[in-house]
């Protein structure tokens, strides 16, 4: 007679030992992967955003040197005095100065725009300086801007028999300058008075 076999006990079944050992060995794996893959896509979004940053400050940097060049353009074009006389009675240092901050182009006309301010200078004892109040970028792109420089002239010449030096009431300015990028560095290439209702 035979011996009647034991129930399988519920929830058992007669599975492969194998198969058992390979499931979490299985579920490792596929947690290793998205670990790996969590870990990747957080280094391309951190480099992202990093590239981002690093954009942006380039060319916050750019606008800054922009505005600093402008605002050196018009402090340099407008001061000058008797002590940049020469025996000649040119300004020699006067137009290297500006020379600096300006394009070659623009060169060739500022030296004719100089006589003008020398001959002020040697014939009437004329002083100029200039003040910047606020510079701003209106238009920017690769290699080239305009900016805006606000800021006034201050004449003071002699005066009297005595030769006093008198001090004018300065003169507001509003001026348009443009600039180009050459060899990596940014200069002035022309400048226009803003006046009227285009300055408002």
């Amino acid at each position: 007679m035979a011996v009647p076999s034991a129930p399988d006990e519920p929830g058992l079944t007669n599975s492969d030992p194998h198969e058992r050992s390979s499931a979490p060995a299985l579920r490792l794996a596929l947690l290793g992967v998205l670990v790996v893959a969590l870990l990747v896509s957080a280094g391309v979004l951190i480099w992202l955003l990093a590239d981002r940053r690093g954009e942006a400050e380039e060319l916050q940097s750019q606008r800054e040197t922009v505005m600093a060049q402008s605002e050196q353009f018009m402090l340099r074009t407008g001061t000058f005095g008797p002590d940049m006389l020469d025996e000649q009675n040119g300004m020699p240092e006067y137009r290297e100065q500006v020379k600096a901050v300006i394009t070659p182009k623009f060169a060739t006309s500022f030296d004719k725009q100089a006589v003008a301010a020398e001959q002020l200078v040697a014939q009437g004892g004329v002083s100029r300086e200039a003040e910047v109040f606020a510079t701003g970028v209106a238009v920017m792109d690769e290699d080239s801007a305009t900016a805006l420089v606000a800021g006034s002239f201050t004449d003071s010449f002699p005066q009297g028999k005595s030769g006093e030096t008198v001090a004018a009431e300065p003169v507001p300015f509003r001026m348009e300058v443009d600039l180009v990028k050459t060899e990596g560095e940014w200069l002035v290439d022309d400048f226009t008075p803003v006046t009227g209702e285009e300055g408002q």
